[in-house]
C-alpha cells in the first residue's frame, strides 16, 4: 500500500509540537480574520443600504461581505510569502532532524532552532519564495511526465476518467515543493537553487513510488477535509446568522475556510512527514539522472530557469551545492 509509518510520522508531528501551535494561531487565526472582515464589511454595507438604498440594505450587505472576504484574501496573498518562511520552512527544518533521528541541538527551543536553520540556507525569504514557485511551475510537468499515454487512447468515456486521475495526480503532487526544501535543509546546501535542481530530478526519477504514496495521503486528506467540512457548517451557519444581512449563504464559504485552517494546521504537517520519510529512503545512494535532467529541461521553462540560477550561484558546476545522503 504505502511506504510510510502512520506511528512515526504522528509521533514526529507530536513532538514538533511548538510548531502545530504556531501553525494553529497563524491558520486559524486567519480564518477569524476572515470571520470578522466578512461580517464588519457585512454590517457596514447594511448601514449604507439604510442610508442611500431604502429599498436595497440587504444587497449593500452582501457587498459589503465580498468586500471584506476579498480583502482579508489579498492580505493573505501578500503575507504568503512570509508564511512560508517563518512557519512551512522552519516546521521542515525541525522535522527533518526528528526524521533523521536526531534531536534539537544544544537545547535550543525548535522554533530558534528553525529560524537559524532557514535564515543560514535561505538568507532572505524572497530567495526561497522564488525557488518555491520555480518547483512548482516544475511539477505541472512532472505532473504530465507522470501521467502516463491513456488520455491519448480513442476509447469512449476515458477522457472523463483519465481527467479524474489526472486531477488526483495533481492534488498529490501539492507538496512536492516541500519535500525538496527539506532535502535543501538535510544537505545543508549553501546553493539552494541548485541543491533544489537536484531534489527534483531525484524526485522525478523516483516519481512513481512517490506518487504512489502521495495520493494514499490525499485520500486521507480529501476524507478529513470532507468530515471538517460537514462538522463546521452547522457551526459557520450560526455565526453568520448572528450577524447583519442575508450572510447565511456564506456559510459554505466560511466551513471550506474552517476545514482548509484544520488541514493547513495539523493535517498539512503529517503529510509533509510521511512523504519526506519516504523520499529520504527511496533516493539513499542515489545521485540525479541526467536523462530525466534533460527531460525536464526539454519540457519545463521553470527547470530551465531554476538551472540558470543554480548554474550562476555555483560558478558552472553541474551538481555542486551537496549530494544525496
Amino acid at each position: 500500500m504505502w511506504d510510510f509509518e502512520i506511528g512515526r510520522t504522528l509521533g514526529i508531528v507530536i513532538r514538533t509540537w511548538p510548531f502545530v501551535i504556531l501553525r494553529i494561531i497563524v491558520y486559524f487565526g486567519i480564518t477569524i480574520a476572515y470571520i470578522v472582515a466578512t461580517g464588519t464589511g457585512a454590517g457596514v454595507g447594511y448601514g449604507v443600504g439604510h442610508i442611500f438604498d431604502d429599498g436595497g440594505p440587504l444587497s449593500f450587505s452582501v457587498w459589503g461581505g465580498i468586500f471584506g472576504f476579498g480583502l482579508v484574501s489579498m492580505l493573505l496573498f501578500w503575507l504568503r510569502e512570509y508564511i512560508l518562511y517563518m512557519v512551512k520552512a522552519g516546521h521542515i527544518a525541525v522535522m527533518v532532524q526528528l526524521i533523521d533521528g536526531h534531536d534539537v541541538p544544544g537545547g535550543q527551543s525548535q522554533i530558534g532552532y528553525a529560524q537559524a536553520v532557514v535564515r543560514e540556507r535561505f538568507v532572505e525569504a524572497n530567495v526561497l519564495f522564488v525557488l518555491d514557485q520555480l518547483i512548482k511551475g516544475v511539477v505541472r510537468v512532472i505532473t504530465g511526465l507522470l501521467g502516463g499515454m491513456a488520455a491519448v487512447l480513442p476509447i469512449p468515456g476515458l477522457l472523463g476518467i483519465v481527467k479524474f486521475v489526472n486531477t488526483v495526480i495533481r492534488m498529490s503532487l501539492t507538496y512536492v515543493d516541500e519535500i525538496i526544501l527539506g532535502y535543501n535543509i538535510r544537505v545543508g546546501s549553501t546553493a539552494p537553487f541548485e541543491t533544489g535542481r537536484q531534489g527534483i530530478v531525484l524526485y522525478a526519477q523516483n516519481g512513481r513510488t512517490m506518487l504512489k504514496n502521495a495520493v494514499w495521503l490525499t485520500v486521507m486528506t480529501w476524507v478529513l477535509g470532507i468530515v471538517i467540512f460537514f462538522l463546521t457548517l452547522a457551526p459557520a451557519a450560526t455565526i453568520l446568522y448572528a450577524m447583519p444581512g442575508q450572510l447565511a449563504g456564506w456559510a459554505f464559504v466560511l466551513a471550506i475556510v474552517f476545514a482548509w485552517a484544520f488541514i493547513s494546521a495539523f493535517v498539512e504537517p503529517f503529510v509533509i512527514a510521511a512523504l519526506m520519510q519516504v523520499y529520504f529512503r527511496v533516493i539513499e545512494g542515489q545521485v540525479p539522472d541526467p536523462d530525466w535532467d534533460a527531460r525536464l529541461s526539454e519540457a519545463s521553462a521553470q527547470f530551465r530557469e531554476l538551472k540558470d540560477r543554480a548554474l550562476a550561484s555555483v560558478g558552472g558546476s553541474q551538481w555542486g551545492g551537496g549530494q544525496a545522503s
